[in-house]
């Protein structure tokens, strides 16, 4: 049996408010790793993106502030999950100033 499957057994084994606390403890220990939100050079200028996709995070995030609901988005974006919006929020609470500068960067060139 792997360190995973042990772990999986003693998780199911939790509370809800035991399974809260210790999810709080792993998001903590990982610190600014967002699984799903890949950076790289080249692709979309060098925005944060869904894995594998050229959708920017900003994107969603604009959209997001535009109205749309998680439901619309996910219609918009077939391709993504509620599991991939759920990390792209993430890194938008942890990276908002660079959220807030691409955002206005494109809105400028817009214009």
């Amino acid at each position: 049996m792997t360190e995973i499957d042990v772990a999986r057994d003693a998780i199911t084994k939790l509370s809800r408010a035991e399974k809260a606390q210790l999810l709080q403890w792993i998001a903590r220990d990982i610190g600014d790793a967002f699984p799903g939100i890949e950076t790289t050079q080249g692709v979309m200028g060098g925005a944060a993106c869904v894995r594998n996709t050229r959708i920017a995070v900003w994107i969603l995030e604009k959209y997001r502030r535009l109205g749309l609901s998680d439901v619309e988005i996910l219609n918009n974006y077939p391709t993504l999950t509620a599991e991939d919006l759920a990390n792209a929020w993430n890194y938008v609470r942890s990276h908002r100033t660079e959220i807030e500068n691409e955002i206005e960067e494109n809105e400028r060139d817009d214009d």
